[in-house]
């Protein structure tokens, strides 16, 4: 009879804003253990209905299918004892008893991979991410690209929508931006994508025109 060793559990969490391509990189994971003919079940919160209601969506259109849970305890009553890896999609929308349920299922010798917002709108930590991130193996931040200078972006930029933490959306409501430009003021906001409406619908002059009123010629 062939051994196989026990396998020890463990956690990987894929982080990163809006637009940094985590359920991509979460559905690639999955879709990678599936050809190694492992078993995997993937789960994401109910109130994520932006894409399809039995499917991982990534913005990109990346699918995999998906059963919806309302918290994290469901994940843990519906796993199955021979799934070895457990995808957990958009992990940010979970209490704080998603940290106890990924190290459960990690400590049955599954792998658990989840993927979430490590900020929130206005920047700050989006718990329950940073307690994920300190008690997982391994740990991968991804970037996006900043929608207003093009330079690698880790913040998500809210673009309409109330004050709530959890406000479902994406182009419609978000933008990806770096540093020098994420503006978590509501006023601030707004001027930015004003000036750069303005900018993009100016229009453009042919190459070698000059401004009015002036000579391209020697004086």
């Amino acid at each position: 009879m062939a051994f196989f060793p026990h396998r020890p559990g463990s956690i990987e969490v894929i982080c990163g804003s809006m637009f940094s391509g985590k359920s991509e990189e979460l559905i690639r994971r999955l879709r990678l253990a599936r050809i190694a003919h492992q078993r995997v079940e993937v789960f994401k919160p109910a109130l994520d209905t932006r894409y399809a209601e039995l499917e991982l969506v990534s913005h990109s259109d990346f699918r995999i299918a998906a059963r919806c849970v309302h918290n994290a305890h469901e994940i843990l009553a519906q796993v199955h004892d021979l799934t070895a890896v457990i995808g957990i999609d958009e992990v940010q929308f979970f209490d704080e008893t998603i940290v106890d349920v990924c190290n459960r299922l990690a400590n049955q010798g599954k792998r658990v991979i989840v993927a979430g917002l490590d900020q929130d709108y206005l920047g700050r930590p989006f718990e329950p991410m940073p307690r994920l991130m300190a008690v997982g193996e391994y740990v991968t931040k991804l970037l996006a690209v900043c929608s207003v200078c093009g330079d690698p972006a880790n913040r998500s930029q809210r673009l309409s929508g109330g004050k709530d933490v959890v406000e479902l959306g994406a182009t419609d409501r978000y933008e990806a931006r770096c540093r020098r430009h994420f503006e978590p003021e509501e006023d601030r906001q707004l001027e930015l994508i004003h000036d750069r409406q303005r900018a993009m619908s100016a229009p453009r002059r042919p190459h070698g025109d000059t401004e009015p009123g002036t000579s391209g010629g020697q004086p």
